[in-house]
């Protein structure tokens, strides 16, 4: 099927703005699951979950397939890893085979089958933030939350390296798209920029609540 090229140009426009929404906005967590808890991820979905999967679907018409990094994105937000009912989960809502959600899940090293730490640090290391110290910036953090700095994270689906107590994540990432104020990192959905080594013993403690 050939897409007229302005409905083509509006579906690229609306999906990056549905992924980008999906990822920066948490979803509101009821105490109210839809079905008996279990330790399956899918069976302790809460209230309204289901419809807000549906809502997400409703933007691709064409092709349900194009919903599934939303989908993940929505999931990872609420549970804060995905596991293997959720990739089932998601793979039979959107008439998939479980493989087809797998290899996202272990592609993108966004994603994780793994849980992570309450707070998660994402210092950049593209080229503006390595020139400004990026590098050291992230073993200060790493130092500071107590976890090894040259324990890198590799992606395939695991969690990034987390400090002893679970509370603290750190790993690297690609551009935050603030270079001219580097180096800089995201913090949950919060970015810090003009970091230093000094500044870190501060921020830490804030965030060790």
């Amino acid at each position: 099927m050939k897409i007229p090229l302005p409905k083509l140009r509006l579906s690229i426009e609306s999906t990056i703005t549905l992924v980008i929404n999906v990822m920066i906005a948490p979803v509101e967590n009821h105490t109210q699951p839809t079905s008996p808890l279990t330790s399956k991820q899918a069976d302790n979905l809460p209230v309204g979950f289901t419809e807000q999967v549906d809502e997400i679907i409703s933007h691709y018409p064409i092709s349900k397939r194009s919903a599934s990094l939303p989908l993940l994105h929505l999931w990872q937000n609420h549970f804060g890893y995905i596991d293997d009912s959720g990739i089932e989960w998601i793979a039979k809502k959107l008439e998939l085979e479980p493989v087809n959600i797998f290899e996202l899940v272990t592609f993108y090293p966004w994603f994780r089958r793994e849980a992570a730490g309450r707070t998660i640090i994402r210092v950049c290391r593209t080229l503006s933030c390595a020139l400004a110290g990026s590098y050291k910036i992230h073993d200060g953090f790493c130092k500071s939350v107590g976890i090894e700095p040259h324990h890198h994270h590799l992606g395939f689906g695991e969690a990034p390296p987390t400090s002893p107590d679970g509370k603290f994540s750190v790993e690297f990432v690609e551009c935050l798209a603030s270079c001219g104020s580097a180096p800089v990192a995201l913090i949950n959905n919060e970015l810090h920029e003009n970091l230093t080594v000094e500044k870190i013993p501060t921020i830490v403690e804030k965030l060790n609540f």
